[in-house]
């Protein structure tokens, strides 16, 4: 592929999410938006419109035009999506989480396998500019709170809050602590649909970092935020306003110094990162192993809460 040749790009799905994968692909200057796969036909009509592309009516034909597919569709159909396009010769972002179970994830690994294809998961937060602050700073961390909690909203319950939103902090803390998971504790409630809307997990990894995760889609608040623990400092930083401080110890004191965080959209900047990863054929900072491994993490938190643990 030419250094000045666009990346021609499609999407399948496109509601709350897609459209804003959409609008992205059509807005950036390495990438050309060329179509979409959707089913209802109002709101296809209405994305073609507004961004000028194609709507396909098979994912075999939207593969053949495209180099590259973001796969935006509902958890339990990625696999389903994923499959044939990786086929027809397309690179993948997929959603987080990667898919709703192991089975399912070692299909979409072989397929790409194959087909010789880039799978990159969207695990957004660690394109977040606050991620990149954490990975710089986050050097022995030995505990580590996070806290996610939303206001109901029913796209999203086909799966339970773990996979739905606990999964984020999950692929975070495994990239930040970079040790073997060696116990979980785990309890969730089902508030308003059919599986766990609220959930906390306790994570102890073989290093002796600990991790303390709460999740909640049935809050009254937004809260995204994260705090890291280490010797002699400790960090906090919120993801949905791009903020946070530092805390470290100076003689018997801490001293408190605000972090100086680029704010910019996450989406663009992950999307952005994938058409450079398409381009010169690299690897995905979420690539599907660790999206796997995310995957993994929650199904086993999921078991625990739903008892089969």
């Amino acid at each position: 592929m030419s250094e000045d040749s666009k990346i021609r790009c499609g999407v399948v799905g496109t509601g709350y999410l897609g459209q804003h994968h959409a609008r992205i692909y059509a807005a950036l200057e390495s990438t050309e938006l060329v179509g979409i796969v959707e089913a209802d036909d109002a709101r296809a009509a209405e994305i073609c419109g507004l961004y000028n592309c194609r709507r396909f009516e098979t994912l075999e034909a939207l593969a053949e035009a495209c180099d590259a597919v973001s796969v935006v569709v509902p958890t339990d159909k990625h696999c389903e999506v994923a499959v044939p396009l990786l086929q027809g010769g397309c690179h993948l972002l997929i959603e987080k989480p990667l898919c709703t179970s192991l089975e399912e994830a070692e299909k979409i690994l072989t397929a790409a396998k194959a087909a010789g294809r880039i799978v990159q998961v969207g695990h957004i937060e660690h394109y977040n500019p606050v991620m990149g602050y954490l990975e710089s700073a986050v050097t022995a961390p030995q505990f580590i709170t996070a806290d996610r909690l939303a206001p109901f909203n029913p796209r999203g319950t086909e799966v339970g809050v773990v996979l739905d939103l606990m999964i984020h902090d999950l692929g975070v803390i495994l990239a930040l602590v970079r040790s073997p998971v060696k116990s979980v504790e785990a309890v969730g409630v089902k508030v308003l649909s059919g599986s766990e809307d609220i959930a906390n997990a306790r994570i102890t990894f073989e290093s002796g970092c600990v991790a303390n995760i709460n999740t909640s889609r049935v809050s009254m608040k937004k809260v995204r935020e994260i705090r890291v623990f280490q010797p002699a400092n400790y960090l906090s930083l919120d993801f949905m306003n791009q903020a946070g401080h530092f805390l470290r110890k100076e003689g018997h004191e801490l001293v408190r110094e605000e972090i100086p965080i680029e704010k910019d959209e996450p989406l663009k900047l992950e999307l952005e990162s994938f058409a450079q990863v398409v381009r010169e054929t690299g690897q995905p900072k979420v690539g599907a192993e660790l999206g796997k491994s995310a995957l993994e993490l929650a199904i086993q938190i999921s078991e625990l809460i739903h008892g089969r643990g």
